[in-house]
C-alpha cells in the first residue's frame, strides 16, 4: 500500500509539473503577442458576428481579428517585429511595392493552412498564393472578400507611367458580419468608388505622390459615403486640412491613427 502511495504522489508530482510548464508556456506566450500589440493603437467594431478589433501598424499595414482569427494586410517587417505578432489565418496583400509586399515576413506569419490573397505580380514572386483580379470576390475561410481596382489617373512617373497602372494592384472589400471594410490599397478617387455600397469603414491612401490629396480622399469619400474614415498610409500629409473639408460631411466620422 505504500509503495503505490509512493508512485501516486510521484505520478500526481509529475502531472503538475508539466501542466505548470504548459500553463507557463502559454502564459508566455499570450505576454508576448499582447505586448506586440499594446505598442500599436487597436479599435474594436461592434460586428452583427462578433467584435472586430483593428490594430493600426504604420503605413498600409492593418492586421484585423475577427471569430477567433487573424488577418494581416501588407504585413512589412520595417514597420513591426513580426516574430512577436500572432500568425496568420489570411494575408491580404494588395500590390508589388516593397511598403506593401514582404515575402519574407509572409513566410514568417504563415501556418500550414494559411490562405494569401495577392495579385497576378506577387504571385509570380512569391510563388505561392491565391491571385484575385479586380473584380473577383472569394470566400476565404468564411469571411467574403472582393478585390477592387487600385491605380493613378493623375499622378504619374517622370516617364508618364502611372505610379500604379490600372488592373495591376487590388484595393480589397471585407465583409465582417453586417460590416464592410474597404482597403483603397494605393489608389486615386478613381470612378469605381461609386460602385461600392454599404461601406462602413473605409481606408484611404493619402500622401503625395503616390496616392491621393486630402481633396481627393474627401472626394473619394463623397462617391459612396463610409460611416467611418480612417486615412492611411499618409506619410507627412497633414491630416488636419482632411478634417477641415470632412467637417461638414455628417455621414462620416473621420478617425485619425498613427498611419504615417
Amino acid at each position: 500500500m505504500g509503495r503505490l502511495k509512493k508512485i501516486l504522489i510521484n505520478f500526481l508530482g509529475d502531472a503538475m509539473k508539466n501542466f505548470l510548464k504548459l500553463f507557463t508556456g502559454i502564459f508566455m506566450l499570450l505576454t508576448s503577442v499582447l505586448s506586440a500589440q499594446n505598442q500599436f493603437q487597436a479599435d474594436t467594431i461592434k460586428t452583427s458576428e462578433g467584435n472586430l478589433v483593428i490594430t493600426f501598424i504604420k503605413h498600409a499595414t492593418l492586421m484585423f481579428q475577427f471569430k477567433g482569427m487573424v488577418i494581416h494586410v501588407d504585413p512589412v517587417s520595417m514597420y513591426a517585429d513580426y516574430a512577436k505578432m500572432p500568425k496568420a489565418d489570411i494575408i491580404l496583400v494588395t500590390h508589388e511595392h516593397g511598403d506593401h509586399f514582404d515575402p519574407a515576413t509572409i513566410n514568417l506569419l504563415k501556418k500550414k493552412d494559411t490562405e494569401i490573397i495577392l495579385t497576378k505580380t506577387c504571385e509570380e514572386k512569391l510563388k505561392e498564393g491565391t491571385v484575385m483580379n479586380n473584380g473577383d470576390e472569394k470566400i476565404v475561410k468564411g469571411i467574403k472578400v472582393d478585390a477592387v481596382p487600385a491605380y493613378n489617373i493623375i499622378h504619374k512617373r517622370d516617364n508618364g507611367e502611372p505610379f500604379h497602372p490600372k488592373g495591376i494592384g487590388n484595393g480589397y472589400v471585407i465583409t465582417f458580419g453586417d460590416k464592410k471594410v474597404y482597403i483603397a490599397g494605393d489608389t486615386e478617387d478613381i470612378p469605381e468608388m461609386k460602385n461600392l455600397k454599404n461601406i462602413y469603414i473605409a481606408f484611404l491612401p493619402m500622401n503625395l505622390p503616390y496616392t491621393m490629396t486630402p481633396g481627393m480622399v474627401a472626394s473619394a469619400a463623397d462617391m459612396f459615403k463610409p460611416k467611418i474614415l480612417y486615412p492611411y498610409h499618409y506619410g507627412n500629409t497633414n491630416v488636419n486640412d482632411l478634417l477641415k473639408l470632412m467637417k461638414n460631411k455628417k455621414y462620416c466620422e473621420v478617425r485619425i491613427r498613427e498611419m504615417n
